[in-house]
């Protein structure tokens, strides 16, 4: 049984190494056969780089991530333009030889004196008086106004004047009234009109022809309406 053993061990050695003998002999063989060498794969050139153009990137810019339009253009709102503030009121305009005068008032139910050319009554500057128009300045403006569109406009005034236009007679007869019922005592001359003539005060009840301090009260019709004012005396 050893005997059997050892044979099989020197047979098994014996046949590795035929083996190895005849793997050598097919090495060296391939290894001696000339090797002819392949052609070089033909050469490609790389295509050319652009240089860079900043305009390529406008989109960037024009599409702002953190806008919320993605827009860069800025719309400035522009500003409002100021509004236009109430005019004053007309009483009337006279002209005493001294060149016309505009009995206004600044605003309804404030006192009333005269003004000419040249001179500012609240946020306007009056820039010419003539008989049926106005002519003020605001922010650089000229803004002509006629007087009676200017004349103090109350809902009683108006619904007066809406009867007047259609029975002038009983008309006259309740501004006659109304006038007594609103004067209810002489208030005398007011402010200074210019020229040495004062303006009358709101409900100045006076009969005209009354001398008060050494003025005269004066009423004249115009093509207005009646234009009350205070003359010297003398």
């Amino acid at each position: 049984m050893d005997l059997a053993l050892v044979a099989l061990i020197a047979l098994a050695g014996w046949r590795l190494r035929q083996n190895w003998l005849e793997a050598r002999k097919r090495e060296s063989v391939v290894l001696r056969v000339p090797q002819k060498p392949q052609p070089p794969p033909p050469f490609a050139p790389l295509p050319r780089v652009e240089p860079l153009a900043a305009a390529a990137y406008l989109d960037v810019a024009q599409k702002m991530l953190f806008s919320a339009d993605r827009n860069p253009t800025v719309v400035v709102d522009a500003p409002k333009p100021k509004p236009l503030p109430a005019f004053p009121v007309a009483h009337g305009v006279l002209n005493l030889g001294d060149g016309p005068v505009a009995i206004l008032s600044e605003k309804p139910g404030s006192p009333h004196r005269g003004y000419q050319p040249g001179e500012k009554i609240g946020e306007f500057k009056l820039v010419a008086v003539d008989p049926r128009e106005l002519v003020f300045e605001w922010e650089g403006q000229r803004i002509a106004k006629k007087v009676d569109d200017l004349r103090e406009r109350t809902p009683s005034a108006q619904g007066a004047a809406s009867t007047a236009a259609a029975e002038p007679a009983r008309s006259a007869a309740v501004e006659a009234t109304s006038t007594t019922m609103v004067a209810e005592r002489p208030l005398g001359p007011g402010e200074s009109a210019g020229g040495g003539v004062r303006a009358c005060q709101p409900g100045d009840s006076t009969p005209p022809g009354t001398v008060v301090d050494g003025m005269r009260k004066m009423v004249s019709v115009s093509p207005f309406g009646k234009v009350c004012r205070w003359e010297p005396a003398n």
